[in-house]
């Protein structure tokens, strides 16, 4: 998003905020609701455009939405999304991008309330590892001309009393309504909005052997002090890399592997 697109989503995340921080608020519920929204207006794209319109008054569009949703889902939800329709968005789509990630957002919420935010970003990345390795299952869920309901019910008996609920909920959701994103795209979001829950930044290690405490402890002091902000650290064994581990954070890749360096020697005597 840029532009207008980026000043609403970021004062819709601070609306957000301020309702799950009140207690009484079910993030659950609130998470569940605005999942609802989003595959409303991702379906009904004229509505969409309409509270998005530029031209329109934003009160206007505020009062349509209310009157569109009440009854239909909590109050604290038709406030929520009556205020994103009274900022200006770049483009209709953007709506709908920044109501899926609230939903994300609540759910994780959630899942910080209850004690299980840990659980759910090292579900989220083991599922994945799994994923990638498993090209049967990847093509299951992944596969247009099979329904929503189907891959729906693959998951839940795959991860259904596997993992926090909160884990089956976003890959429940994300699979069976990817809007245009591949699995592992989706995946590294909601990864990424889960770090964030903590203000942390996700950095995805891969190394021959598993690390010992006290080496992710150390790796994950050296990370912090060199982006400046705790580090959430996603653990993989890959006994290609030969020894060694490389690091990746967002697009940087900090590669200390023997493998990396035999291909740079290597590279230098053919060079």
């Amino acid at each position: 998003m840029n532009g207008a697109s980026r000043e609403a989503l970021a004062a819709a995340r601070e609306r957000l905020d301020a309702l799950t921080d009140n207690t009484s608020v079910d993030a659950a519920k609130l998470a569940e609701e605005l999942a609802a929204v989003t595959a409303l207006l991702d379906r009904e794209v004229s509505l969409r455009r309409v509270l998005t319109d530029p031209a329109q008054a934003g009160e206007a569009k505020a009062e349509l939405a209310t009157r569109l949703l009440s009854g239909q889902v909590g109050g604290e939800t038709v406030d929520l999304v009556s205020g994103m329709v009274r900022s200006r968005w770049s483009q209709s789509r953007d709506l709908v991008d920044a109501l899926e990630e609230l939903a994300a957002t609540a759910d994780l919420t959630a899942a910080q309330q209850a004690g299980g935010l840990d659980d759910v970003e090292d579900e989220l990345f083991r599922f994945g590892r799994i994923v990638v390795s498993n090209a049967e299952l990847r093509s299951a869920l992944t596969d247009r001309a099979a329904a929503a309901s189907a891959k729906g019910e693959l998951l839940r008996s795959l991860l259904g009393g596997k993992v926090n609920p909160v884990t089956e909920r976003l890959v429940v959701r994300l699979v069976t309504a990817p809007r245009g994103r591949s699995l592992e795209a989706g995946l590294e979001s909601l990864s990424k909005l889960a770090a964030a829950r903590r203000n942390r930044t996700v950095a995805v290690v891969t190394s021959a052997v598993p690390l010992s405490d006290q080496q992710k402890r150390r790796l994950g002091a050296v990370l912090a002090k060199l982006y400046g902000r705790e580090m959430h650290l996603n653990l993989d064994v890959d006994p290609e890399v030969l020894g060694g581990i490389t690091v990746r954070v967002g697009d940087e890749v900090i590669d200390g592997t023997i493998a990396e360096r035999l291909e740079e020697a290597a590279r230098r005597v053919s060079g």
